[in-house]
């Protein structure tokens, strides 16, 4: 059980703030609720004293033997602010301690993530951009705030990314620490495939495959807190969308082909300067698709299923890549006569020609659809990377970090 620290500033956001509460003491985390004055306003300290089973204070005169502006800080193993307002930052920037809040702020010995909240022109001003550098370059954790609906009419960037998030990215700093979350990929543009093709047979079936998506899910994710800009190409993915990504959805082998090829160019924007094919994409389709669905018994009934082999998306990625561009592939494997999982990985990997290969071992039910994952990064120039069993953030957060490097 670690110990987290739940900071709230005032911003109407603060409402999902007792959603991100429960997420964690459902992970089974103690969590003391630090609230701003203002972010009482917003929710009544009674909420967070119900959700967390802990007591709620604002000033630091309350319960004085304690020294809870002292203890509660240097107790933590994780503090998280959310939302984290402009005025929240400026003062956290400034080294204010000027509520129980920003006290523990500067005593907590632990990683610090804040997660900004607030309206567009707020977040985009020089001053807040110039607080957040501050607190990055002091080691602070800034996430980017998520882009849509804003309080009234207004939409754009400065709206608090999802709790489901939050609370996945704060789970990733625990496992793996604050590197996981470093913000290397800023100015990135980063393009990643998820989920499994579907290729119709009919108007009812297809052929598919087990892919969840949920790695690739993990990796747009953590490449947006750690700061680039990222499309994800998704294939029959049902799961929200990741804050700061912007996801082109398709369905077949040849939309997701298309979408890859364009997205990759840059699709009359600058081209990606990172690729990851982590979709698994069907190897064949049907050779012909029925109008209608296919009875048994009729007269249509087929005997056999004739098969065309789909274009190979990953090599065509790899041949036509501009300049510069990295391009990542990902192998799901299983050993038999002819070799070990490494061993078909590195087959692959000389075949499809890209820079680095994620290799997953899919034996006995394992990866797909799990929450949990484990992998080798095999690299071109002949280097191996084992990523150990953990969350399928932690996983991503290692495949980022054998990319970062070789992206110059």
């Amino acid at each position: 059980m670690s110990r987290i620290v739940l900071g709230v500033s005032g911003g109407v956001a603060a409402y999902k703030a007792a959603l991100l509460l429960r997420a964690f003491t459902e992970a089974g985390h103690d969590v003391r609720v630090v609230p701003t004055p203002s972010a009482l306003q917003f929710v009544g300290a009674a909420t967070f004293e119900a959700l967390s089973g802990n007591p709620v204070t604002t000033d630091v005169w309350s319960d004085v033997p304690e020294v809870a502006h002292v203890r509660i800080g240097q107790t933590a193993d994780l503090v998280v602010v959310a939302p984290a307002t402009a005025d929240l930052l400026a003062r956290a920037a400034t080294g204010r301690a000027d509520d129980l809040l920003t006290a523990t702020l500067l005593t907590a010995h632990c990683p610090v993530l804040f997660v900004p909240a607030m309206h567009t022109e707020m977040w985009l001003h020089p001053a807040t951009q110039d607080n957040v550098a501050t607190l990055r370059r002091r080691g602070a954790l800034v996430l980017p705030p998520a882009v849509g609906r804003l309080t009234g009419p207004d939409s754009g960037p400065g709206r608090l990314p999802e709790p489901a998030d939050i609370a996945a990215l704060a789970q990733l700093v625990l496992d793996s620490g604050a590197a996981a979350l470093a913000p290397d990929l800023a100015g990135k543009r980063v393009l990643i495939s998820a989920g499994g093709t579907r290729e119709p047979l009919d108007p009812v079936r297809y052929l598919g495959n087990r892919s969840s998506g949920l790695q690739g899910w993990a990796l747009a994710r953590v490449a947006a807190a750690r700061g680039a800009d990222v499309v994800l190409v998704a294939a029959n993915v049902d799961a929200p969308t990741p804050f700061g990504v912007r996801v082109v959805r398709v369905g077949t082998a040849e939309e997701l082909r298309t979408a890859m090829r364009d997205e990759a160019a840059g699709a009359g924007d600058r081209a990606a300067d990172v690729v990851v094919m982590s979709a698994a994409v069907a190897d064949f389709r049907p050779e012909t698709v029925a109008t209608t669905k296919l009875k048994k018994g009729s007269a249509a009934e087929p005997s056999a299923i004739p098969l065309v082999r789909n274009p190979d998306v990953l090599v065509e990625l790899v041949t036509h890549r501009p300049p510069g561009q990295l391009v990542v592939g990902f192998a799901a494997e299983t050993g038999d006569d002819d070799g070990d999982v490494l061993a078909h990985g590195r087959a692959k990997l000389a075949r499809k020609g890209c820079d680095l290969l994620v290799v997953n071992d899919v034996s006995d039910g394992r990866v797909f659809g799990k929450p949990d994952n484990a992998a080798v990064v095999l690299g071109s120039d002949g280097s191996t990377t084992e990523l150990p069993a953990g969350s399928k953030d932690a996983v991503a957060a290692g495949i980022w970090a054998a990319v970062v490097p070789r992206t110059g």
